[in-house]
């Protein structure tokens, strides 16, 4: 664990290094916002949640919008994110939930947010490092769950959860929201599914990478 502590570590200063700017994310501007974003961005690009939350949340405004939403309407507006009858649902029972629970307002603690439809421990973690400046985990998308196995950080074919809970005990907690995104922005440019391990500059700390170059 002290060695894989090590490289990892290493990891990711070299990634921070690397990409001076990481992203592109979801935009939002309060915590309500980046539930809402978050959650239609599952199976869809983050530049395309953006593109619909431009004019989504100039009317909706406010929890109780997304609770007085009608249905059909909500889904015409999301309908591009993909799954927009599920993902509908979702935010017009996020908004009752918010209203009816929690005064209107996105709550700050792990349990309630997990209550929210559509929100995974994904979702929680993201909403609440950014939203709220807490970290209590390290939130794992596609590119994180691509990445972490090919470093030899965790073992392949295991769970999102699985994973997150065994990068959450090699790196400190104050770097796990970087972990995601460095991971993705990584996972963006270089180490895609095909991955272009002869410009990536975690090569020679990578299990794959040393496994691939062996070959």
């Amino acid at each position: 664990m002290v060695s894989k502590r090590k490289q990892a570590i290493e990891a990711l200063s070299r990634l921070r290094k690397t990409y001076p700017v990481t992203g592109p994310f979801v935009e939002w501007s309060n915590p309500l916002e980046l539930v809402i974003a978050t959650v239609l961005s599952a199976q869809c690009t983050d530049k395309q949640v953006n593109k619909v939350t431009r004019s989504l949340f100039l009317k909706y405004k406010t929890a109780s919008d997304y609770a007085q939403a009608n249905l059909k309407t909500l889904e015409k507006e999301i309908y591009s994110t993909g799954f927009y009858r599920s993902k509908a649902k979702y935010l017009k029972r996020i908004g009752e939930i918010l209203v009816e629970k929690h005064d209107g307002k996105v709550p700050d603690d792990l349990a309630d947010l997990l209550k929210l439809p559509g929100v995974s421990n994904k979702t929680a973690y993201l909403v609440l490092a950014k939203g709220f400046g807490k970290q209590v985990g390290v939130s794992v998308d596609t590119h994180v769950k691509r990445i972490a196995p090919r470093l030899g950080l965790v073992k392949e074919n295991i769970g999102a959860d699985a994973i997150s809970d065994e990068l959450g005990k090699i790196f400190d907690p104050e770097d796990y929201l970087d972990v995601n995104e460095y991971f993705i922005t990584h996972g963006r440019a270089v180490c895609v599914r095909v991955p272009k391990c002869d410009k990536c500059n975690l090569r020679d700390i990578c299990e794959y990478g040393r496994l691939k170059k062996i070959r």
